[in-house]
């Protein structure tokens, strides 16, 4: 029998009209150091027993309105790179009180740990054998700097010497990477030690002159300023933090816990109680897709073992089939979903895997690199192959796969299927959103705005609109795919880190933030 750990936190949900409204609010001013109203400042009312937290942004004229909340205590806070302000604490709302606050900021140092990851690929120090602003080629760099998790919170927010890096480094590669790290030589841990002594060792600089900083500083779109995110802190104990969170038949959200997390966590939104599901053994299982299915269970990946799992929730037990290798090629597991059948997919690894857990049979597919997989509302299979001439690839329900490559040579990570069966799946390296129409075999590309827009997760909402999160831009972006007019709005912390997107039946779109152990979901406030 597996550990079932329960713990409960008391979390409010907040959200769009489709939620539960409160009555309570909070609202005021934004001033920068010359007394004029400061826009886009990020406001920020958290709960200071449970740690939920509302955020906006203060509009054109610097003002922020902060609706909807539920009788509690409260800490405001307001940020913004390069600049800070005093929080007010011990805010206490009554069911339908209202309080109001003005902020004036003054300038701040920035520092490494605030730019997004495109501002620190250019402005991160260069070495004799490192330019990160042209390594994406490079293993390291575009595994852990970037891909993985960027720079800001784990290597940013600590100094080490070279023999401090040396060792973290190690753990990763043996601890969080355990199985699939084989690339990192001893050599190259050493070489890594070395660059990450130079950019964050004492000696070191804690950011950027302003005057470099701001050549990199895009405008915030007017549009964008009426966003409203509402997080919960996801309370982690080790590993990589929260990869996504997707709703079941019965309103509970599940969330895989990645690297050496070895869970998977279910949230209640009702009651608030979080239940997290944790496998038998110590060894970095590497959690990084969940998805519920429709007899109740949860599947889910075990890339460093090479698995799928099924979790019962009503038992906690799980049960783990190890994926056999294929004419000799180890295959991997990465992203899962569930057919109508009940037969699990997997990408991953050189080729697409089926499980039929009733049987225990596997059948596998050639296609690898495999990354995003979706399913079709006709009963196809979809997926995408995370390299540079990476096709687009179907399999029928009769077990026929077929690839169809795109024009743009931009890696394809993730991928949805809107109502009309078209494909929409994002250009992680080409900076664009590609749109596949099956009936005619057609391609149609959306180039998206911005240095490095770097689209990774992808959803589209109920109006049709296609929204992605940009991973080094660190924002969250709505494409509309009938004008291909892109808003961009600001995120509330570096390094946005989100890997996929479900919406619940309430119509809100979920995310998680992995680095920043948030788990959440945003809305526009109207």
């Amino acid at each position: 029998m597996r550990l079932i750990e329960k713990r409960f936190v008391l979390l409010a949900i907040l959200g769009a009209s489709s939620m539960t409204m409160f009555g309570a609010s909070i609202a005021g001013n934004v001033k920068g150091p010359d007394g004029k109203p400061f826009t886009a400042a990020f406001v920020t009312a958290e709960n200071t027993k449970n740690k939920m937290t509302v955020t906006v942004l203060s509009d054109g004229q610097g003002r922020y309105h902060i609706n909807n909340l539920p009788a509690a205590t409260y800490s405001v806070q307001v940020t913004h790179v390069a600049y800070k302000a005093d929080p007010r604490n011990g805010v206490n709302l009554t069911a339908d009180g209202k309080a109001a606050f003005d902020f004036t900021l003054a300038t701040a140092p920035v520092k490494w740990g605030e730019l997004n990851t495109y501002q620190g690929t250019q402005l991160l120090p260069k070495t004799d054998k490192h330019d990160l602003s042209k390594e994406y080629g490079d293993p390291f760099f575009a595994g852990c700097m970037i891909s993985c998790h960027s720079y800001q919170h784990r290597m940013a927010s600590t100094t080490r010497n070279k023999q401090g890096w040396t060792t973290a480094v190690k753990y990763m590669r043996d601890k969080i990477m355990e199985g699939v790290g084989g690339t990192m030589t001893d050599e190259r841990v050493d070489d890594y030690a070395e660059l990450l002594t130079a950019l964050f060792g004492p000696n070191s600089a804690k950011g950027p002159d302003m005057a470099a900083y701001e050549k990199y500083v895009r405008p915030v779109d007017p549009r964008a300023l009426n966003i409203a995110y509402v997080e919960y802190d996801f309370q982690p104990d080790r590993g990589q933090g929260p990869w996504s969170a997707v709703e079941d038949k019965d309103g509970m959200m599940w969330i895989p816990y990645y690297g050496r997390g070895n869970q998977v966590v279910k949230l209640n939104p009702n009651t608030a109680e979080l239940t997290r599901y944790r496998v038998s053994f110590d060894e970095t299982a590497g959690i990084h897709s969940a998805v519920p299915a429709d007899d109740g269970s949860v599947w889910f990946t075990e890339v460093s073992k090479g698995r799928l799992a099924r979790l019962d929730p009503k038992t906690g037990k799980i049960q783990e089939w190890d994926n056999p290798p294929e004419a000799g090629k180890k295959n991997g597991t990465h992203t899962v979903r569930v057919d109508g059948d009940g037969n699990a997919w997997s990408s991953g690894g050189p080729m697409i895997s089926k499980l039929d857990p009733r049987t225990g049979m596997w059948q596998h597919f050639d296609l690898g690199n495999t990354y995003g997989n979706v399913a079709g509302h006709n009963g196809d299979e979809w997926f995408t192959s995370f390299r540079n001439d990476g096709p687009i690839g179907r399999v029928t329900k009769d077990g026929k796969l077929s690839k169809f490559y795109p024009p743009t040579k931009g890696k394809p990570q993730r991928l949805q299927v809107d109502e009309n069966n078209i494909v929409w799946f994002s250009e992680r390296y080409g900076g664009k959103i590609g749109r596949f129409d099956p009936e005619t075999e057609s391609f149609k590309e959306f180039t998206l705005p911005g240095p490095n827009p770097s689209p990774y997760a992808l959803y589209i909402d109920k109006q049709h609109m296609i929204w992605y999160s940009s991973h080094e831009q660190d924002t969250l972006n709505r494409l509309d795919p009938k004008t291909g007019d892109v808003i961009e709005y600001p995120y509330p912390h570096s390094e946005v880190s989100m890997r996929e997107m479900f919406m619940d039946h309430t119509g809100k779109i979920w995310y998680a933030s992995s680095v920043n152990n948030k788990v959440g979901y945003w809305y526009i406030n109207n």
